[in-house]
């Protein structure tokens, strides 16, 4: 999802520009913020209510499936992404994802709560 966020981002720049990725921990809400942002042309306004469509797409290659199977992961782990257009240009595409269960081993091989 991020790689392809991010890779989408860096070709909105064709002439180049900046690409910021933020991420917070929003404790009030008990999410994940994750933003994206480029400083490229923007998406038409018109055009943002079908950005997340499948087989939608702006560009000349390419089949349209990207974002919305990247909103299909997204939502399937229980999060959300939102696109917009900041008042001082680019895309801002931000994505919201809940706390998930830890799983795995620890790397340090101590049990779970166990203190150093």
């Amino acid at each position: 999802v991020f790689t392809n966020l991010i890779v989408n981002a860096v070709q909105a720049m064709e002439q180049g520009g900046t690409l910021t990725v933020r991420t917070a921990w929003d404790h009030q809400a008990g999410i994940c913020r994750v933003e994206i942002r480029d400083t490229g042309k923007g998406i038409p306004p018109e055009l943002l209510k079908d950005i997340f469509t499948p087989f939608f797409t702006t560009k000349q290659t390419g089949n349209g499936l990207g974002l919305s199977v990247s909103y299909g992961i997204i939502e399937n782990h229980g999060g959300t992404i939102t696109v917009s257009n900041p008042p001082e240009g680019g895309s801002l595409f931000v994505v919201t994802l809940p706390p998930g269960q830890a799983t795995g081993e620890r790397l340090d091989g101590r049990e779970n709560g166990a203190a150093t």
